[in-house]
């Protein structure tokens, strides 16, 4: 095998989970990569080996866990992180970058948080079984973007019933019930015209309120987050259907198609007709 192999997915096709890169690579001794952030969520898993990883907590202040094979970190979206392999013993790693709706929530179910980065899993058959699609995904960069989220989806079920701090989520404090009852209405109701106070009535909290705690839950305000949502379900349309540049608007709540593209192209630094142009779906038959 080579020392590293290494693969990209630049399309943000679905909003649930979605894939965007992953590789593997026999780090030489001392090898470091940092200090640096990333955009979405970023697991490392060690097959062999050992090394460091110093990361920011949620305070903001650098913390440093030394993590061995068989264990692994998460890297989270705008997070300050340093990794450096051992010098005697430089590990051996495989990742899967991703992101998604509710995979914030899933890791802090599993114990996997800003504060508690590192992976220590419980059961030895679901760690062999998430390494597995770990390497599968690796291994298989050209197959059909459902054929990989499916195998993504199988990786974080194995992630999460792997960890040992696994809780069920009948501990789930209140304001996880608010953050479920606004995610649960912006997904059923995204295309219609609805407002940040809209999403606060439905949870029956004050506007000012509601942005604070949905903020600290999802990362984003909430405007911010219903706009990529749109967006995000905009590109998986342009992507998977051949509707028209104005009805994908439409169906994503923009009357104004012109509105609709400037909207889009903030978020993907293209126009919708120039993203559907770089991200057709390729159907297997064809």
């Amino acid at each position: 095998m080579k020392d590293i192999l290494f693969s990209v997915f630049p399309s943000e096709s679905f909003i649930d989970l979605g894939l965007f890169q992953c590789g593997r690579e026999q780090c030489k001794p001392s090898h470091s990569f940092g200090p640096a952030t990333r955009n979405h969520f970023l697991f490392h898993y060690i097959i062999s080996g050992t090394g460091m990883l110093m990361a920011d907590n949620s305070k903001g202040e650098t913390q440093t866990y030394n993590v061995r094979s068989m264990q692994g970190f998460m890297i989270f979206p705008r997070q300050i992180n340093t990794y450096i392999a051992d010098n005697n013993m430089p590990w051996e790693y495989i990742w899967v970058e991703f992101d998604g709706l509710r995979v914030k929530g899933l890791l802090e179910t599993a114990g996997l948080t800003p504060d508690t980065p590192v992976y220590h899993p419980r059961k030895k058959e679901l760690r062999e079984e998430m390494l597995r699609e770990m390497i599968y995904l690796t291994e298989n960069p050209d197959s059909s973007p459902f054929h990989l989220v499916g195998h993504l989806y199988l990786f974080l079920d194995y992630l999460v019933r792997s960890m040992a701090a696994l809780q069920v989520t009948s501990g789930s404090t209140l304001r996880d019930f608010y953050i479920h009852e606004a995610l649960e209405f912006i997904e059923h109701n995204f295309q219609n015209n609805i407002s940040v106070e809209d999403i606060a009535d439905v949870c029956g909290l004050n506007r000012t309120y509601f942005g604070k705690i949905f903020k600290a839950a999802m990362g984003k305000t909430p405007q911010e987050f219903l706009l990529n949502y749109r967006m995000a379900k905009a590109a998986e349309l342009l992507t998977l259907t051949l509707l028209s540049v104005s009805n994908i608007g439409n169906a994503v709540g923009y009357n104004n198609s012109l509105h609709f593209s400037r909207a889009f192209k903030n978020i993907y630094g293209v126009s919708p007709r120039e993203w559907r142009n770089q991200n057709k779906f390729k159907h297997p038959d064809k």
